[in-house]
């Protein structure tokens, strides 16, 4: 349990948060809030004791594992599936001691525990989750220096959650995620047995993974329980509560104030007026209720619009000879709000890159409507910024003849305000930098827009009012996003990029949930039948197989044949297994003599469990094709 009683933090002086107290249970899940400043990130560094806390006590049991995702990591030569695998280090230890050990009892002791943390099993494990967070077969083999910022982010994860854990800190860990790698996230992290500590400003992926709410506010720490919603209802009611008790106390307050004005000169009045003094004095102040206060734009009328905008016609999009999309229709009218949905990879950035004109079409046609003017804002539009100059500069620059009060003005609706106007963009921190660059497409007046996650570092009162601006746009609207929110608040309908095709998708975004679910696990299938048949190849094997890829049925008689084999293989893998496990039930393997018998039979185990699994999977396979039959 982790325990924190009168606790307080500072930052460069500042009071964070003061005398806070209560109690973490082993199990729970938390969700981390507030504006930003106001302490998340120093709470989480206090958890992991780097540093130590201003007053007060934070306690948290000494033999918890802890883990938490970087927000950094350097350029390594080291091949990604070996970085996720460093983050449970215990195997990495013992792994690497394996290599190096001569002693017989030492290296006994070293394959029995090895064993018993399930070590044969770490690199598919470490592939899941790089699987899960996007990664092919190929780039989980790339060197951690060949990816960009965004995906060591991700590696950072992977690492993260390759540790096994007590305790996970995971801070802003969606930032870098394309909506079907959070949707594995959330079931990853439904399944975690630890307690986790979570910083997210997505509104949906709190709702779904957190059951306790940590809200950091006025620098006091509030502990909710429920997700999100939950403690958004809840902060609510006590803050009209705490309104309304402020209202009241400041009415009887000048009750007071006016009875001992009126009689505190009078003798006869005196000492009344004297009770009522000090009963003023007495009385604890009430706060009024503060809510943050909120961002709030608009995107500026367009200057004219066209029908249509763009319109894309039988287009084969890609880079050089590799294509990508094929057959690509879509005519886009000022009344058309698209959201683009499908896996990692499929294709989404391809296809707005090409709508936008950025990426060449292979083949096809591609007409721009004489008034379009399309406002495009990329994953990493930030990184096109002028670090030098000020939000005031740069607007500026774009609208050199526009008075400088109302550039002001403009870009205080988007939280530039005061001194930040003026100050220079590589002091901003990564949400600054976004509203900025979102800001600088608002000014230009577009009546298209394409979005490609444009909520990343955005926190929740900007994403509030990035949706509600969207929603009163008077243009067209193709977007990439994660915040399921937003998706739902300002799209009309959605297009499913996958396998190569851009489609209608009929259905909301619990109905993709559903069908990336099913697709992922067609995929597996499909990975471990290409590997399987890579390894074993029997020619009457693969006639299903190639039977199924041209659309043909496969043959009964063939297919039933195949059943039969590997019911039979299965049947000697499982005798194999319960061999094993009472050879290493046994207690004479582990005497230090029988080293080497015992390696070779967690070895064997571990080959033998491997292919049971890949043989059982293509069984199943196999037998639901014969029953379909």
């Amino acid at each position: 349990m982790i325990n924190y009683q009168d606790l307080s933090l500072r930052r460069n002086g500042r009071v964070l948060f003061a005398n806070a107290s209560g109690s973490i249970h082993p199990g729970w899940k938390i969700g981390l809030t507030g504006e930003n400043g106001a302490g998340k990130s120093t709470f989480f560094a206090a958890l992991q004791g780097t540093i130590g806390v201003d007053s007060g006590k934070l306690e948290r049991p000494g033999v918890w594992t802890v883990a938490h995702m970087a927000q950094e990591v350097t350029a390594l030569d080291r091949k990604a599936i070996d970085f996720v695998l460093d983050g449970d280090r215990e195997w990495r230890e013992i792994n690497d001691a394996l290599d190096t050990e001569q002693d017989d009892h030492k290296l006994a002791d070293l394959y029995g525990r090895y064993d018993a943390i399930n070590g044969y099993t770490a690199p598919t494990r470490a592939a899941k989750l790089l699987a899960g967070l996007g990664f092919s077969e190929q780039q989980q083999q790339n060197n951690v220096r060949s990816f960009s910022g965004g995906w060591r982010m991700r590696l950072n994860l992977a690492q993260a959650l390759m540790c096994r854990s007590d305790l996970l800190l995971l801070d802003e860990p969606t930032n870098h995620l394309d909506l079907d790698a959070i949707l594995w996230l959330e079931d990853w992290l439904n399944r975690y047995t630890g307690t986790l500590v979570l910083i997210s400003h997505d509104r949906d992926f709190l709702d779904a993974t957190v059951d306790h709410i940590l809200h950091i506010e006025q620098q006091k720490m509030t502990l909710y329980t429920g997700n999100y919603s939950t403690f958004e209802r809840t902060r609510a009611e006590r803050l009209a509560q705490q309104q309304q008790a402020f209202e009241k106390q400041q009415l009887e307050k000048a009750h007071l104030q006016k009875y001992i004005d009126r009689f505190r000169a009078q003798a006869t009045k005196a000492r009344q007026a004297q009770s009522r003094i000090k009963q003023l004095e007495r009385m604890i102040d009430i706060a009024p209720a503060h809510v943050d206060s909120a961002f709030s734009f608009s995107f500026r009328e367009p200057h004219k619009l066209c029908n249509p905008l763009v319109r894309l016609d039988e287009v084969v999009a890609g880079y050089g000879d590799k294509k990508i999309l094929t057959k690509v229709r879509l005519n886009l009218s000022p009344e058309s709000r698209i959201g683009l949905l499908g896996p990692n990879g499929a294709g989404k950035s391809t296809l707005i890159k090409t709508l936008v004109g950025e990426l060449p079409m292979i083949s096809g046609e591609r007409v721009v409507g004489e008034h379009a003017r399309i406002g495009y804002f990329a994953q990493h539009q930030v990184d096109h910024l002028d670090m030098q100059a000020s939000p005031l500069l740069t607007l500026t620059r774009i609208a050199p003849r526009v008075q400088e009060l109302e550039l002001r003005a403009f870009l205080g609706s988007f939280g530039f305000q005061g001194d930040r106007v003026t100050t220079t963009v590589e002091n901003f921190s990564g949400g600054e930098k976004a509203r900025l660059a979102l800001a600088l497409i608002v000014w230009q007046r577009p009546n298209l827009l394409v979005l490609d996650e444009p909520t990343n570092h955005l926190d929740l009162e900007m994403r509030h009012a990035l949706s509600m601006a969207l929603q009163d746009f008077q243009g067209a609207l193709v977007v990439v996003s994660h915040d399921r929110l937003l998706l739902s608040a300002c799209c009309d309908e959605f297009l499913l990029v996958a396998d190569g095709k851009v489609m209608d998708f009929e259905g909301s975004l619990a109905d993709y949930a559903t069908w990336l679910k099913k697709w992922r696990a067609e995929q597996e299938v499909l990975a471990k039948q290409q590997a399987t048949a890579a390894v074993a190849a029997p020619v009457v094997e693969s006639k299903p197989a190639a039977a199924a890829s041209s659309g043909k049925k496969p043959n009964p008689v063939t297919l039933k044949a195949k059943v039969e084999k590997l019911e039979a293989r299965l049947h000697a893998l499982n005798a194999k297994q319960a061999e094993l496990i009472g050879l290493l039930n046994g207690s004479e393997i582990y005497e230090p003599k029988q080293a080497s018998k015992l390696k070779q039979a967690l070895a064997e185990k571990s080959k033998v469990d491997e292919e049971t699994h890949q043989v059982e999977a293509e069984y199943l396979t196999s037998l639901e094709q014969l029953e379909s039959l």
